[in-house]
């Protein structure tokens, strides 16, 4: 634990966060928590499995090919996390004792158990720190520059859960501060004669949620949470057929709400 604490990413690590479509103008910013499965070398596998490194619990499946198509499509930026949510939870307080989890559905993670301050403090200060640090960044960046911005944050999950088979295709979660483009993006989609869609489901956005409460809230930047089933986005064309379908949804969501030309910040 020592070592990790002293130098957590070594010279073959990814950097702790990515930006794809770094100079996209639209007003769109996207965010991807959990797109990403790696783990810093010094934590070897983190007592994990092959298929559990690779399951729903260390990564949301779809949402780097979902985020970099959309970004594509909507000339956004999209700022995503490489590492496993295993590792610390970016979308999580870092307080929280389900930041760093030692067990996620039904699956032990051993190199998170008895993890002492230490530990955790480098995984803080490593990895989830500078992925937030970016976004604050780009968000300061954009409001200097006069720019309207409107957060979507991308994930994605599992179909079954517990034995259950969830039913939605999409969900749309929202809580305080800005909702209007959420539910607007809510009410387009429950339009749409494809998707069965999720008002704050398969998960409800409240106090367990982190980016969007505390990048969005506090300044009042209008805002949506995204949750994709996993197995309509497992491939390229799945990722590209709903980024599609997210693009034309958040583009119109966008003219009903500010076509006068009211600032989206």
């Amino acid at each position: 634990m020592a070592g990790e604490a002293a130098n957590l990413l070594g010279p073959d690590d990814p950097a702790p966060f990515v930006i794809d479509n770094a100079e996209g103008r639209s007003p769109f910013l996207l965010i991807g928590d959990h797109a990403g499965s790696a783990i810093p070398a010094t934590l070897g596998n983190l007592g994990l499995s092959e298929i559990d490194r690779t399951r729903h619990i260390a990564v949301d499946i779809g949402v780097r090919g979902l985020g970099r198509a959309l970004a594509h499509l909507l000339d956004a930026p999209f700022i995503h996390q490489p590492y496993s949510r295993l590792v610390i939870d970016c979308n999580r307080d870092p307080t929280r004792g389900d930041a760093v989890p030692a067990v996620s559905d039904g699956s032990r993670i051993a190199g998170n158990e008895d993890l002492n301050d230490e530990a955790h403090e480098a995984r803080l200060r490593y990895i989830h720190s500078p992925y937030h640090q970016v976004i604050s960044a780009e968000i300061n960046r954009r409001l200097a520059d006069g720019r309207a911005t409107i957060l979507l944050a991308l994930h994605s999950f599992t179909p079954v859960l517990d034995g259950y088979s969830r039913p939605w295709d999409v969900g749309i979660l929202h809580w305080l501060g800005q909702t209007d483009f959420a539910r607007t993006m809510l009410r387009l989609f429950e339009e749409d004669i494809t998707p069965c869609v999720g008002n704050n489901l398969p998960y409800r956005m409240d106090a367990t949620d982190y980016t969007i409460p505390f990048h969005a809230f506090p300044i009042h930047l209008p805002y949506a949470e995204l949750e994709v089933r996993q197995d309509l986005i497992s491939d390229r064309a799945g990722q590209n057929r709903w980024a599609a379908q997210i693009q034309k949804v958040a583009e119109t969501a966008h003219a009903l709400l500010y076509s006068a030309g009211e600032k989206s910040s």
